[in-house]
């Protein structure tokens, strides 16, 4: 199957296209240095001759968006409109890679994929707008929302966590936010078993099963780096005043996969725990 990877160079990115070489896939990869997604004739030039176009290019700078929202927009929106009216045109499936910052992140249970979604923040609403636009512009499209993803193609928490732990000997880290740590290679591989199996357009979640906190995930990562757990220590949201307001519950539900036989990622421990000595090696 061809493949056109959009977001090439991010850490997700990196293991997509990675895995789809694997799995022998013909895979073309670009990155915003080779194509614009904002420019409508290259981005319709660009899709031509693909069966899937997988857009993983975000503005991700959450607190920066609040700012420049602008900008978010023209990428996290304008961008997959842009992507899904091509596909479109060229007989292409998209895959949109979305965020549970699309919900307002005060639930009590996991959201489903049909729950209203409340974005509350700059980041949230661009990446609402751009799930909107591509159910608009395509009707062949899976759109896949992830969430508190890790990987070893570039920054994220766990190393970040680690490095700072062993330079301060401790930390602080919130406790009273819940997510599900999801490894960017588990991501790749539940997107390619989405289109291989052919899923039904729509809308699924694509994080690990089970749940923590960021104080619970970065015990984890110390101690898979050799370190006392009990150096990092609980605190809260109110401690770290950001601009771009962070969801406190972002579990999110997998029903739709299970009705298409579809299965979800592990528990988050379990894939950690496969993860952490790639992840922290780089």
């Amino acid at each position: 199957m061809r493949w056109l990877v959009t977001g090439a160079n991010g850490m997700l990115g990196r293991d997509l296209v990675s895995l789809l070489q694997t799995r022998g896939h013909e895979v073309t990869a670009v990155d915003r240095d080779v194509l614009d997604i904002t420019d409508a004739v290259a981005v319709a030039d660009a899709v031509e001759g693909y069966e899937v176009v997988a857009n993983v290019a975000a503005y991700t700078a959450v607190d920066a968006a609040e700012e420049h929202e602008d900008l978010a927009f023209a990428v996290n929106a304008v961008g997959p409109q842009l992507l899904a009216r091509a596909a479109r045109r060229a007989g292409a499936r998209i895959v949109q890679i979305s965020t549970d910052y699309v919900f307002e992140g005060e639930a009590e249970s996991p959201y489903a994929e049909t729950s209203p979604i409340a974005p509350r923040s700059a980041y949230g609403r661009t990446k609402a707008a751009g799930e909107w636009a591509v159910r608009a512009e395509n009707p062949d499209h899976l759109i896949v929302r992830t969430a508190w993803l890790y990987g070893a193609q570039g920054g994220c928490f766990p190393k970040t966590i680690v490095r700072v732990a062993g330079e301060k000997g401790g930390l602080d880290v919130v406790a009273d936010q819940v997510g599900q740590p999801t490894w960017t290679v588990d991501l790749a591989d539940l997107v390619e078993r989405l289109v291989a199996a052919g899923a039904p357009a729509g809308t699924y979640h694509g994080t690990s099963s089970g749940r923590t906190t960021w104080h619970g995930f970065a015990q984890a990562a110390v101690a898979a780096a050799g370190l006392d757990p009990a150096i990092v220590r609980p605190t809260d949201s109110r401690s770290f005043v950001q601009k771009a307001r962070r969801p406190a519950f972002s579990v999110l539900g997998h029903d739709a996969l299970g009705a298409i036989g579809v299965e979800p990622i592990g528990d988050w421990a379990e894939r950690w725990s496969v993860a952490a000595a790639d992840v922290l090696a780089r």
